[in-house]
C-alpha cells in the first residue's frame, strides 16, 4: 500500500475530496474547490516519491519522462475512486493531484521539451493588421531551442544589439552577434511599413514543432527590436501553476466579471487561459475569447465549445469583439485586456446579463484595479459606474511573478479579493481605500492579501526576505505578517 493512502483517508474521514503533492510544499487538501486546513510537513522530492511507491512505477516514471504528464485511477481499499495526475512543471517538480470520485480526466497538456529547427517553413498566423504577414526564419527555430533548453520565458533581439534571454525574470545576455529582427524574422512589404512608421505588429505563430510564440515588432531609435514569448501550444491546468490559494471556483461563477490584473510579465494570461480550459472541462459551455492574439489552444471538451477570436484577424477590436458576442449565445466570455471604456462598459453589460466575463487589466493591487475602472469614465458617470461595478464584480486577482530564492524558477504570488456584501459596498460608496482591510479579514472568504502571500512565501523558505519587500503594496503591513 503506498503511503499516500494513509493521507487520503485523513482528508476523507475531514469530507476533503482532493489533495495536491507537490515537491519541496507542503500538500494542500481541498473540498469543494475550498482549500481545508490541513497540518503537515512539506515533502521533497525523495518524500514524495517514496509516498507514491508503486503509483510511480518504472513504466509510469518512463511515461512521465517523456510526456511530463500521466493520468490514471487508483482504488485505496474503503475509500473509492480517485483520479490520479502526475506531471513534472516547467522546473520539472513532480506534482501529484488526487482527486476523489472523478470520473474522467482532463485531456493532456502538450510541454515542449526542446524544438528542434525543422527543414521546411514554420506556419504563421495572421498579424493584428490582416494585410500585414510574417515569415520566420530557421535561424529562430534554432534560438527558441536554446531558449527553452535554458528555461527563458522570452528572447529580445534588436537591429544592433546583442540577443538576451528572460530566465527567472531576469535578462541574460546569450549572444554577442547583432543580427538584428531581419535576420530572424521575414516582415512582407505592408508588415515593414507599418513598422517603419512607428506602429507594432503582433504575431501568434506557430512552428512546425508545436511550439507557439507571441511576437511584437516595433521600432526603435537604433531601429527596429522584437520581443518573443515562448509559450507552450495547450492552455496549461490550474495545478500546473502552483497558485497559492485554489481559484478553481472562480471557472464555476454563472454570471459576473472576475478581473485577473498584474503588469505584463506577471502571467495574468497564463492564469486566464487556465480558468478558461477548467471551465471548458467542468462545465457545459460556449466560451467565447477575444486575444491579440491568441496565445493558447483551447479545445472543446465533449460537453463544451471553445470559439477563439483574434483581434485584426477574427474581428476589428475588442469593442467590436463584445458587440458580437452577446448575439453568439455565449456562457463564458474571455476579454485579453479592457483597454478603453467602451470594451470596460460592453464586458460590465454582458456581466449583468447572465455571463461569466473573465478579463484582465494593467494594475498592481485589486484596489487599484477598481478605482482604474472607475477613473476611465467621466466624472459625471462615475457614480453609476460603481453601483454597475459593485453589482457585477465577483472577484478581482492579481498576480505577480517572483524569483524563487534557491533558483529554479518563478512563483506566482496573488492578492485575492472576493466581492462580498461588504466589499460589494465599499466599491458602491467609494471607500475602495478601506479594501486592504477587507482583504486582511476575509481569510474565511476565501481572500488573501499580497502581504500576506509573501510573508507565507518567506516564512516556507521559497522567496527571499529581499524580494517580498520590493514587490510588496504595503511595506508596514507586510512587516507586521513577517514577524508573525
Amino acid at each position: 500500500m503506498p503511503g499516500v493512502d494513509q493521507i487520503l483517508s485523513a482528508i476523507a474521514q475531514q469530507g476533503a475530496d482532493e489533495l495536491r503533492l507537490v515537491s519541496d510544499e507542503t500538500p494542500i487538501v481541498l473540498a469543494a474547490g475550498v482549500q481545508r486546513r490541513f497540518t503537515m510537513a512539506s515533502t521533497p522530492d525523495a518524500t514524495l516519491r517514496q509516498l507514491l511507491g508503486e503509483l510511480l512505477n518504472a513504466e509510469r516514471q518512463q511515461e512521465l519522462e517523456a510526456a511530463r504528464r500521466v493520468e490514471f485511477e487508483h482504488h485505496p481499499k474503503n475509500l473509492g475512486r480517485f483520479a490520479v495526475t502526475l506531471l513534472l512543471d516547467s522546473e520539472r517538480r513532480l506534482q501529484a493531484t488526487f482527486r476523489r470520485g472523478e470520473r474522467g480526466a482532463a485531456p493532456p497538456v502538450e510541454v515542449v521539451a526542446r524544438v528542434v529547427a525543422p527543414p521546411v517553413e514554420p506556419r504563421a498566423a495572421a498579424t493584428t493588421t490582416p494585410s500585414a504577414s510574417l515569415g520566420i526564419d530557421p535561424r529562430l527555430v534554432e534560438l527558441c531551442a536554446e531558449a527553452v533548453h535554458a528555461r527563458a520565458s522570452d528572447i529580445h533581439v534588436a537591429d544592433g544589439e546583442p540577443t538576451f534571454f528572460r530566465v527567472d525574470g531576469r535578462l541574460e545576455r546569450v549572444s554577442e552577434a547583432r543580427d538584428g529582427v531581419r535576420s530572424y524574422l521575414r516582415l512582407d512589404a505592408a508588415a515593414q511599413a507599418r513598422a517603419e512608421s512607428g506602429a507594432s505588429l503582433d504575431f501568434g505563430v506557430e512552428l512546425e514543432s508545436r511550439q507557439r510564440l507571441r511576437i511584437s515588432v516595433y521600432r526603435t531609435g537604433a531601429g527596429l527590436a522584437a520581443a518573443i514569448r515562448l509559450l507552450p501550444r495547450l492552455a496549461p491546468t490550474l495545478e500546473e501553476l502552483n497558485l497559492p490559494l485554489p481559484l478553481d471556483d472562480l471557472s464555476e461563477i454563472p454570471h459576473g466579471l472576475v478581473l485577473l490584473c498584474g503588469a505584463t510579465g506577471s502571467g495574468k494570461s497564463t492564469t486566464l487561459a487556465a480558468l478558461c480550459r477548467r471551465a471548458l472541462e467542468r462545465r457545459s459551455i460556449v466560451l467565447l475569447t477575444l486575444e491579440d492574439p491568441v496565445e493558447f489552444v483551447l479545445p472543446s471538451a465533449n460537453r463544451s465549445l471553445a470559439r477563439q477570436r483574434q483581434i485584426g484577424r477574427d474581428v476589428t477590436d475588442f469593442a467590436a469583439g463584445l458587440r458580437d458576442a452577446l448575439r453568439a449565445d455565449p456562457d463564458v466570455i474571455m476579454v485579453g485586456e479592457l483597454r478603453d471604456t467602451d470594451t470596460m462598459r460592453l464586458a460590465l453589460t454582458a456581466a449583468e446579463t447572465g455571463h461569466l466575463v473573465l478579463a484582465s487589466l494593467h494594475s498592481g493591487s485589486a484596489a487599484g484595479c477598481i478605482e482604474r475602472m472607475i477613473d476611465a469614465y467621466p466624472p459625471e458617470q462615475r457614480h453609476s459606474i460603481r453601483t454597475q461595478l459593485a453589482d457585477a464584480l465577483r472577484a478581482v486577482v492579481v498576480q505577480k511573478l517572483l524569483p524563487r530564492a534557491r533558483g529554479g524558477g518563478r512563483v506566482p504570488a496573488l492578492e485575492v479579493l472576493r466581492v462580498t456584501h461588504a466589499v460589494a459596498n465599499v466599491v458602491r460608496e467609494g471607500r475602495t481605500q478601506q479594501i486592504g482591510t477587507l482583504l486582511q479579514g476575509g481569510r474565511r472568504e476565501g481572500m488573501l492579501s499580497l502581504e500576506r502571500c509573501l510573508a507565507d512565501y518567506v516564512h516556507a523558505g521559497i522567496v527571499s526576505e529581499d524580494v517580498v519587500r520590493a514587490a510588496a503594496n504595503d511595506r508596514d503591513s507586510l512587516a507586521t505578517y513577517l514577524t508573525k
